[in-house]
């Protein structure tokens, strides 16, 4: 793995004007210098400076859409193969996580409660802790990591680089309290009564989108947010449907074919795929079937009921065969989610828009004073690197808010 890393390593090109950073890295990270710190020994340096623009870099070396972002952006990538960034920087970032000091500034005598312990709510509670607010992580489930740890297979993200994170978090002084619901006996008024000087919401998108057609109440039929939290405790049979074709879709029929079903096939609505070109090259690497042009009428017991589609050469749709049955023990619905909403239901003056999700302005506040929001449940599902971009932002302007609420009460 070193070897490789380092030929990877020489192969950039220092370019002036880095496209891999400045055109494919939403959180701006500086590839070249990165490259240049490693291959002259200096590794640590390399780490740290990672970390500091990124908490969640061993992460997004992990789980990033490297061929469509830096990589995809590399001038090597022109004429022949790209440097492989990824593995650059996961080497680099995988070493560092354990090596981290977590050091942070006086304490500032300010509360955060951050709700959800995705990437969203481990950036803005590292970045905001360090800068000396107290901050506690309130998760509704066991464990650290949000749909990180519960919507990305292990075999893609490992579980001990969350516990890992955990570890940190707790160096940094944050507090954590696991199997906590906002929205159920706690609230926001209930954090507020309790001193807290801000809230930040990074309660992720859990809920499942369905199709809105027959059948998705049978006990054949699964959703893959609700599937990849816990695969282990569904019997799937041997021949299963997926039904979408993003990157959840990916990760579901992967985690299928492990789980030992012999027959897996996602069922795409157009003549490709919404996932990232490494994901699905590696499901058809794993025996992944696919078929494509494929509308969804209906989900019987014996699988689902589909009709073909027929596109026009601007992509129109032009028309739809009679729907027939492709036989499937189980069926998975990997459409998109959408967030929860016992957070909005519990308080006043929390807005959201048509799709549920929080309505915030451009630096991150929600309609209601000192409560801010950021990554999924204001985006929408999107990927680990957009989610740190944002919530850097963010947390940014908290700071900010504190600032002159603490200038304000002197």
């Amino acid at each position: 793995m070193a070897i490789h890393v380092i030929n990877e390593a020489r192969r950039c090109l220092q370019c002036k004007k880095p496209l891999c950073r400045l055109k494919g890295c939403p959180a701006q990270t500086n590839i070249p210098e990165m490259i240049r710190l490693f291959l002259n020994g200096n590794i640590n340096e390399a780490g740290e400076m990672l970390f500091a623009n990124n908490p969640m870099s061993v992460v997004c070396s992990l789980v990033c859409d490297h061929e469509k972002q830096c990589e995809g952006n590399c001038i090597q990538g022109h004429k022949g193969a790209p440097v492989q960034i990824s593995s650059i920087e996961h080497y680099i970032s995988d070493i560092y996580l354990d090596k981290v000091i977590m050091e942070h500034e006086p304490p500032k005598g300010q509360n955060i409660a951050v709700i959800g312990s995705g990437p969203a709510g481990i950036t803005v509670s590292v970045k905001l802790a360090q800068l000396g607010y107290d901050v506690t992580i309130f998760e509704r489930k066991s464990k650290l990591g949000g749909m990180m740890r519960y919507g990305i297979p292990s075999f893609r993200l490992p579980l001990s680089i969350l516990d890992r994170y955990q570890k940190k978090l707790l160096e940094l002084g944050i507090h954590i309290r696991p199997n906590t619901t906002i929205g159920g006996v706690l609230t926001l008024d209930t954090l507020f009564r309790d001193g807290y000087d801000a809230v930040f919401i990074g309660s992720g998108v859990w809920r499942a989108r369905g199709l809105g057609v027959k059948g998705e109440s049978l006990g054949c039929c699964h959703y893959a947010v609700d599937y990849l939290q816990n695969p282990d405790v569904y019997n799937l049979g041997d021949r299963v449907a997926i039904i979408g074709s993003g990157n959840s879709a990916m990760d579901a029929a992967r985690t299928a074919v492990r789980k030992g079903s012999r027959y897996v096939t996602v069922y795409a609505r157009r003549n490709e795929v919404r996932a990232s070109i490494r994901e699905y090259e590696y499901a058809q690497a794993d025996g992944v079937e696919f078929e494509f042009n494929k509308g969804v009428d209906s989900i019987t017991r014996e699988g689902p009921m589909l009709k073909e589609r027929h596109f026009d050469e601007e992509g129109k749709l032009i028309g739809e065969d009679e729907a027939q049955l492709y036989p499937a023990d189980s069926t998975i619905i990997a459409v998109s989610q959408g967030p929860k909403d016992k957070i909005v239901r519990s308080t006043t003056g929390l807005e959201v828009n048509e799709r549920g999700l929080v309505e915030v302005d451009e630096n991150g506040a929600t309609t209601r004073d000192g409560v801010f929001s950021a990554g999924d449940v204001v985006l929408g599902p999107c990927n680990v690197v957009q989610v740190v971009k944002d919530a850097k932002h963010v947390a940014n302007s908290i700071d900010e808010y504190l600032t002159k609420k603490r200038e304000a009460a002197k």
